[in-house]
């Protein structure tokens, strides 16, 4: 401040007011452009209020100054955002990547494939095996009748998977396919068994009955399918209703097959002379409950090319944030120099 009133006073005294040309101003070596970007020294004004400087304004490089500050601090920001953004997205895509969804869908078929029907009778005997159509349930077998047995069935003896000790005899029954006529097959055991509190037979279906007959090794077959398969039972003194139906499980490296199943139970009404109740009788039912497979598939929902466009269009905002902060502080630096030198040649012409 004092050194501008002290430059003009030096010319009014010397009579050298003249207006400036473009040749001083070029001598100078400062342009119009360097004056607007002089720094943000206050101006003052001639014109004195009682006593007081009239309200000082920032120049227009101040302005300039201040702005490209601001616009520094609003791109950190941004480019805080688009760093939170991209992990935040890589994240996600990761963990949907390792939990995939599960998709339901069902599917409709004529006849099934005959499963293998497992049953593990113990000292009980098989009276009857016969397959039937719409609920026909055949009226019951008796004990010195013999026993009409229309139906396929293996027996194998193995050792338990859980124990090597454990011998197990099976008995491996082909099961219904045709599910639009109701295909049924029904079964009867009578076991003279008095000295249990509870009797119950042990059963399992597993997916196809024509993999066991294809096996060449019907004991390791059996072992595996009773680490694979669930295992359930039906007691004596009733006849069990079961209802199979199938669920197909696809992951990422292999294929299940699983029975779900249905069951009622209804009580078996004895009329046999007391003499004869000793025997204690069981009955089974198999049978499908609709015609629709259920097929479960492990779908990634994880889209590695959405997530690529969202990396790319991050990347990209921030290399222009830098690129922009790079041009600002570069600007800021020259317009700096450019006020020390205009200082400089005050003080040049001063001196």
């Amino acid at each position: 401040m004092l050194r501008r009133d002290t430059s003009r006073s030096y010319r009014e005294f010397n009579g050298e007011e003249r207006p400036e040309t473009a040749e001083s101003i070029r001598d100078n070596g400062v342009s119009e452009v360097e004056q607007d970007d002089e720094a943000c020294d206050p101006l003052p004004d001639d014109d004195v209020v009682d006593g007081n400087l009239m309200p000082i304004g920032f120049n227009k490089a101040c302005l300039k100054n201040v702005f490209t500050v601001i616009l520094v601090l609003i791109y950190l920001v941004l480019t805080a955002v688009a760093v939170f953004l991209a992990y935040q997205t890589v994240s996600d895509f990761l963990d949907k990547l390792n939990h995939p969804v599960m998709s339901v869908s069902y599917k409709e078929v004529e006849e099934f494939a005959a499963p293998g029907i497992v049953l593990y009778p113990g000292k009980a005997q098989l009276l009857s095996c016969m397959h039937h159509y719409h609920d026909n349930i055949p009226p019951l077998v008796a004990l010195e009748k013999l026993a009409k047995r229309e139906c396929i069935k293996e027996e194998v003896i193995y050792h338990g998977p859980y124990s090597n000790q454990t011998e197990k005899r099976a008995l491996v029954f082909r099961g219904p396919t045709d599910v639009r006529n109701r295909e049924l097959i029904f079964l009867q055991f009578s076991r003279n068994e008095t000295e249990e509190d509870f009797s119950a037979i042990s059963y399992m279906i597993f997916a196809k009955f024509s993999d066991m007959l294809e096996s060449s090794d019907k004991a390791a077959f059996m072992m595996d399918c009773e680490r694979n398969y669930s295992m359930w039972t039906f007691s004596g003194g009733f006849r069990t209703w079961v209802k199979m139906s199938l669920v197909r499980t696809s992951g990422r490296r292999n294929e299940s097959v699983e029975f779900r199943q249905e069951s009622s139970v209804v009580k078996y009404i004895d009329k046999r002379p007391p003499q004869e109740q000793t025997n204690e009788l069981f009955f089974i039912v198999f049978q499908w409950r609709d015609p629709f497979i259920q097929q479960v598939k492990d779908i990634v929902t994880a889209n590695p090319w959405n997530t690529i466009a969202i990396l790319c269009g991050v990347f990209m905002a921030l290399f222009k944030a830098a690129d922009f902060a790079k041009l600002s502080i570069k600007w800021m630096i020259r317009i700096r120099k450019r006020h020390l030198r205009a200082k400089m040649r005050e003080m040049n012409q001063i001196g």
